[in-house]
């Protein structure tokens, strides 16, 4: 942002630095030393190789391990990256939990999922396939009023339509949230934004504590597998979870440990 005109601002799709394996454990190193051993470090990746990847972040020395599924929204991105690369939010959280097992680290390395998470049940079904903590991208966009169909001419100077706009990138955001532009950033009524959040986030917490209450939970974080069952055959194969009906399950994810059921079928 401090480039002056007419310079490119490079965004690679990797970390120039990085190489391999070995690199990433210098640059958490480094990232230690910087902050002064004070702040866990994040390691974020898309949902690709996830059973390899997460194992490689978290023997790199990650504090907390972030996966983003394929269903997360992006404002930048070409349709055919949105649309057809990465694996499913579902299948990344259940590899993501197994590699952390493989390498007996589960429960000592954060795992945090997103994409496409946007309500309570989304966010508890990810906690109880073993993610730690979920966050939002594009739902707490919207609560701050992303897309909303007011200023409409300027989504139309853009050549886009509310609710589809996608012109991040751009700098020309019609409700003042990606901008720089001063009278466009006017327009973001913090107070009224700050609310919005604040009650989307309250309200998916108490889906997740009714959720969780009404598997007999004492705590969100005592969610399990086994407080769930698949809809579908696909569902079941790729969770590790029975399909409904059956207390059979179908499949599972590399190393996933399947429910124990004691008067299976």
């Amino acid at each position: 942002r401090d480039l002056p005109p007419g310079v490119d601002q490079r965004s690679p799709c990797r970390h120039p630095d990085w190489m391999g394996p070995d690199d990433m454990v210098i640059k958490i190193e480094e990232l230690r030393e910087a902050t002064d051993w004070q702040v866990p470090i994040f390691v974020k990746m898309g949902a690709t190789r996830v059973f390899d990847d997460v194992k490689l972040a978290a023997k790199a020395g990650a504090d907390v391990v972030v996966v983003d599924g394929m269903e997360g929204g992006t404002g930048a991105s070409p349709d055919i990256l949105l649309d057809h690369t990465g694996i499913p939010t579902l299948a990344a959280v259940c590899e993501a939990r197994a590699a952390l097992e493989d390498i007996g680290l589960y429960g000592q390395v954060q795992l945090i999922i997103a994409g496409g998470i946007r309500s309570g049940a989304d966010a508890a079904k990810a906690l109880s396939l073993g993610a730690d903590a979920v966050y939002l991208g594009t739902a707490t966009l919207i609560a701050l009023n992303c897309n909303k169909p007011i200023y409409v001419e300027d989504y139309h100077k853009l050549g886009t339509e509310p609710y589809a706009c996608h012109h991040c990138h751009t700098g020309r955001c019609p409700v003042g949230i990606t901008t720089q532009d001063p009278e466009l950033v006017a327009r973001l009524e913090i107070n009224a934004a700050t609310d919005r959040v604040i009650n989307l986030f309250n309200a998916l917490t108490a889906e997740i504590q009714m959720l969780a209450r009404s598997c007999g939970k004492a705590n969100v974080h005592d969610l399990e597998p086994e407080d769930l069952r698949a809809l579908t055959l696909e569902a079941s194969m790729i969770a590790g979870v029975p399909l409904v009906g059956t207390n059979k399950v179908f499949g599972g994810g590399p190393g996933w440990k399947k429910p124990k059921i004691e008067d299976g079928r």
